[in-house]
């Protein structure tokens, strides 16, 4: 019983020591961090959305609610907004930091829209009350593989493009490993940083500075260092159901979560191999 209290004392030590590591290193790439930079600094929230938007030329935002979590009902899944904002034109945006390429981002991009009309209309009111909104999805990897920096669908007809739908619903997805020159230097300058290249753009030199800044925040170095603990433990469930559900399930989990907290590809590699003692065929196959 000693024994076995000590390995938990010790891998507990290990886990804090890993968070601690990364915390030291964080970027705007990580979602935890992303989001509590734009949900307290707002200024920098409306920055980054004229870069990705700039013909609303929006004036001004406000938080929503911070940390949105909508559930229309007790069986339908829930779903928590890192960063939900509305402009002077109350158009209604959700913006989100997704690290790993979990293979469902265009489907779960369609839940969150239902979700938010569901939360934006009254009963009663018209439909033509609905916000106008703009699900956009921050990547450092490319959804579609066309070398593209941004992916922008607002429902085109497919008998005739020039016809749109104009249902006021607006899903974007940048990508950060972008190859063409599709979108302007300023945009660029930011999903650089994204991709962890510094520039001389004034607003990534401020974003920067807020990262700096954050990282001495102790608030939220112990809330991340509680979550990632957290989902360390949720890891290790997920070892035990992937050997009752099939490895595969289980290593998928691993990795997105693992993903999730930026963890260096060299450093999951390493832990996994650890762990399942897969070749590096095997591995490539997991990482995708």
């Amino acid at each position: 019983m000693r024994n076995e209290s000590n390995e938990i004392v010790e891998k507990t030590r290990t886990v804090q020591a890993e968070a601690q590591e990364i915390w030291e290193h964080i970027g705007i790439s990580n979602d935890f961090l992303f989001g509590k930079l734009m949900r307290s600094r707002p200024g920098l929230c409306r920055k980054l959305l004229r870069r990705i938007l700039p013909e609303l030329d929006i004036a001004r935002i406000e938080l929503v609610e911070t940390q949105k979590t909508i559930r229309e009902d007790q069986d339908a899944r829930g779903v928590r907004l890192d960063v939900y904002v509305r402009d002077e034109a109350e158009r209604v945006y959700s913006i989100e930091m997704q690290m790993a390429d979990t293979k469902e981002l265009p489907r779960r991009s369609r839940y969150y829209q239902g979700m938010i009309d569901l939360q934006l209309l009254e009963r009663g009111e018209l439909y033509r009350s609905l916000n106008d909104t703009y699900i956009i999805f921050i990547c450092p990897f490319d959804l579609y593989g066309t070398g593209r920096h941004r992916y922008t669908f607002a429902g085109a007809c497919q008998e005739d493009p020039k016809v749109m739908i104009s249902d006021g619903a607006v899903r974007i997805f940048l990508n950060a490993r972008g190859t063409m020159d599709d979108v302007s230097s300023s945009l660029k300058a930011f999903l650089d940083y994204v991709a962890g290249i510094l520039t001389e753009d004034p607003f990534v030199q401020e974003l920067d500075e807020a990262v700096a800044e954050a990282r001495k925040n102790r608030e939220w170095r112990h809330e991340y260092m509680t979550l990632y603990l957290r989902d360390q433990e949720n890891l290790e469930k997920g070892r035990a159901e992937g050997k009752a559900e099939g490895l595969a399930e289980g290593l998928k989990r691993m990795i997105a979560a693992l993903k999730k907290y930026g963890v260096p590809e060299e450093e999951i590699r390493k832990t996994v191999q650890e762990n399942y003692g897969l070749t590096e065929e095997e591995l490539n196959q997991y990482l995708g």
